[in-house]
């Protein structure tokens, strides 16, 4: 599927646009929060996870994984799936958010993948046994995966410590890791975590969600 090509489900308006494939989920959230700061033209398509969209042979001609998000970039033209490659992707491309050198930029992915590697994966599962699957099995995953959790929180908030940002100025780092530290709200766990205890975590979240196009990202990709 080119980035010019129409779709029964998904029509396109602009093919000289950027073409998103998303929701509003702690990944689906990155790559919109990041084209609205970086003030690029897109076009959003939203991808109904709960009704199967993203196995859809259209979307599977874009996205192997059936996953959210996905980004077309006409002038490849390029199919980007995974939300760190997209954020990567626009960064580069724009020469912005990434940092302004090679070790800025290193510093920078290092958060993003830690983001990657841990805030995702350990949150999830976290979210799973905590609302998901209680009262279905023991307590141990959600024992096992909320300890991590605040592990994970003790880092981000050591990080903060003199810094409003992950790496001092704002990047693809924070843009990668707040939607997932919002998710605790989702799964009704923050007090599970101690979430109250993380200070410099808590007022990140608040400068990162007044931001402008923050607001503006989150009101175009909610659940419909």
């Amino acid at each position: 599927m080119s980035a010019s090509s129409e779709s029964a489900k998904w029509p396109i308006q602009h093919p000289d646009r950027l073409q998103l494939y998303t929701l509003g989920t702690p990944n689906g959230q990155k790559p919109v929060i990041a084209l609205e700061e970086l003030e690029l033209p897109y076009e959003l398509h939203k991808v109904n996870i709960m009704d199967g969209d993203q196995f859809l042979p259209e979307y599977v001609a874009i996205n192997p994984n059936s996953k959210i998000p996905s980004l077309v970039d006409p002038d490849g033209p390029l199919k980007i799936m995974e939300s760190a490659a997209i954020l990567i992707h626009l960064g580069r491309k724009t020469g912005r958010l990434l940092g302004s050198g090679p070790t800025e930029e290193n510093h920078t992915l290092q958060w993003l993948f830690f983001q990657v590697g841990h805030i995702g994966p350990m949150f999830g599962q976290f979210g799973h046994f905590y609302k998901f699957a209680k009262g279905k099995t023991d307590t141990y995953g959600e024992e096992r995966y909320g300890k991590e959790v605040s592990r994970l929180l003790g880092v981000l908030d050591r990080q903060l410590d003199e810094r409003e940002y992950l790496t001092g100025e704002f990047s693809m780092a924070d843009i990668a890791t707040v939607p997932w530290i919002n998710a605790l709200d989702f799964y009704e766990g923050k007090a599970a975590v101690k979430y109250d205890e993380f200070k410099n975590v808590h007022a990140w979240v608040e400068r990162f969600m007044a931001r402008p196009a923050v607001t503006r990202a989150l009101e175009a990709v909610k659940f419909d």
